[in-house]
């Protein structure tokens, strides 16, 4: 196959292509909340455990470059900006969807119920 060279990077193949696009730690927990809603600077760090200021900064300035994500600035006192998903960010949680599933039976083949100790978090918070 052909190397492929894009903004002084090269890509091996298509899927390595879609992975450093939507690849990495925090892209792609920022494109999963963000299907949900709207949402504020503040409400998706709020989601995120664990994501630095500066991480997040730079998760999302990476997606809205790539066209992932609209960043709404809104002229209010104080400055209000929204992030969303563009139509590219949807067709991405098909594939992060796709990819959390997966990942959902791989842990279950290893022995891990993700999804019980999802509902034993929530119980704790009650």
């Amino acid at each position: 196959m052909p190397d492929v060279i894009l903004d002084n990077k090269v890509f091996y193949n298509p899927v390595d292509f879609a992975l450093k696009k939507i690849g990495g730690t925090w892209k792609m927990p920022v494109l999963w909340r963000l299907r949900i809603k709207t949402m504020r600077y503040s409400e998706i760090q709020e989601h995120i455990k664990h994501i630095s200021q500066k991480m997040l900064t730079q998760t999302l300035k990476q997606l809205e470059a790539d066209g992932f994500i609209d960043k709404k600035i809104f002229a209010e006192v104080p400055p209000r900006t929204e992030y969303s998903l563009t139509e590219k960010g949807r067709k991405a949680i098909e594939v992060i969807d796709y990819l959390r599933n997966y990942g959902l039976n791989l842990m279950l083949e290893a022995g891990i119920n993700y999804q019980e100790m999802v509902e034993q978090e929530k119980r704790k918070k009650i």
